[in-house]
């Protein structure tokens, strides 16, 4: 067993602190990874809380990834030592059911193995994640990540970046189609510039009139204000797609009507508890409201390269390991542009 060091949460309502775990030994198909940077996720703040059902406390949170190979077993073909490489949100999955044949690991019939708090074939613990210095996963579920990068703001791709990628690439949207983004966050601020990069005509809806300026920055061509009755309102029909961003209570109806005849609503955030609508506002504009959960391991693949090519990079503030219970109530807040990225080189100056 390899002795390793982490962050974890050990019951809902104490801060994140040092722990120390072991990961299991390489095995011929496994890599190695020196774990450099971790961005945040709500997700991780989700679990850690105790939000989701099925946390199994403690829980070493992080699922966006980054880091150089240290060790590869015998038999992995793809990564040698000191190559860049990443890890997202699942270290393995069935690989013989439907999805997983087609490539959508994500949607594993068997369920697939997340990167945290997921049994572990052959471990006593359940899968830990980034939020420490080393992590040891099979090589079908690592990342090539290019050396001409700047690997802090890649780190958020791994999750961000996907999630948001993922829908453009499945509805098949770009030039000539009018995108909305629900919510300039973490998601958001990705699907504006990766919207932006295929081509489409991108408008962010925002409750924050004071994030206009931000907005274009990223790549967005319009804005409109949703507490704005008349702006709101001037929208409706306007839209081809609507990526929805938001984990919150809000009013589908008030959404769905700005998208136009044959319009989709794509839902990207998961609310606490159920949001109602009414039938007539899909029925009378034959519009469609779908989901979509991050992408499978080749997709992620094309992602990386995709925003490789496009210089696409996630917006971050880099922090310490030890400044991750701020981090969470600043997330929570919405008091971060946009995504935070733990450095773990700072978590060699703990101790559990």
């Amino acid at each position: 067993m390899i002795a390793t060091k982490g962050y974890a949460a050990f019951d809902p309502n104490s801060p994140l602190a040092p722990f120390n775990f072991e990961r299991r030994e390489v095995g011929p198909h496994d890599v190695m990874i020196e774990i450099q940077f971790c961005g945040v996720c709500h997700s991780d703040l989700h679990t850690a809380k105790g939000e989701w059902p099925g946390v199994m406390y403690p829980v070493v949170p992080g699922h966006e990834i980054v880091g150089r190979v240290v060790r590869v077993g015998d038999h992995v073909s793809r990564f040698k030592k000191d190559d860049l490489a990443g890890v997202g949100c699942m270290v393995n999955s069935c690989r013989t059911c439907p999805s997983c044949q087609e490539g959508l690991e994500q949607y594993c019939e068997n369920g697939n193995i997340g990167t945290y708090n997921s049994p572990e074939a052959g471990m006593d613990s359940p899968t830990f994640g980034g939020y420490s210095n080393q992590i040891v996963v099979n090589e079908d579920f690592v990342l090539k990540i290019r050396e001409d990068q700047d690997l802090a703001r890649v780190a958020p791709l791994l999750c961000a970046g996907i999630t948001t990628y993922s829908p453009l690439r499945q509805w098949n949207i770009g030039q000539g189609h009018r995108v909305a983004v629900v919510g300039l966050g973490g998601l958001g601020h990705m699907a504006v510039k990766i919207a932006a990069a295929m081509g489409a005509d991108v408008t962010v809806l925002s409750t924050s009139a004071n994030k206009e300026a931000d907005a274009r920055a990223l790549g967005a061509h319009n804005f409109v204000v949703t507490k704005d009755p008349e702006a709101f309102k001037a929208a409706r029909n306007s839209f081809d797609f609507i990526l929805n961003t938001v984990s919150a209570k809000m009013n589908l109806d008030e959404y769905v009507n700005l998208l136009k005849l044959d319009g989709t609503m794509i839902l990207l955030g998961v609310p606490p508890e159920a949001l109602a609508l009414h039938p007539g506002s899909l029925i009378f504009k034959r519009r469609r409201i779908a989901g979509s959960l991050i992408g499978g391991i080749a997709e992620t693949q094309e992602m990386l390269d995709f925003c490789a090519h496009h210089r696409i990079l996630s917006d971050i503030e880099i922090i310490n390991i030890a400044q991750i219970n701020t981090a969470y109530d600043r997330m929570l807040a919405g008091d971060v542009k946009y995504r935070f990225v733990i450095d773990m080189a700072t978590l060699e100056d703990t101790s559990a």
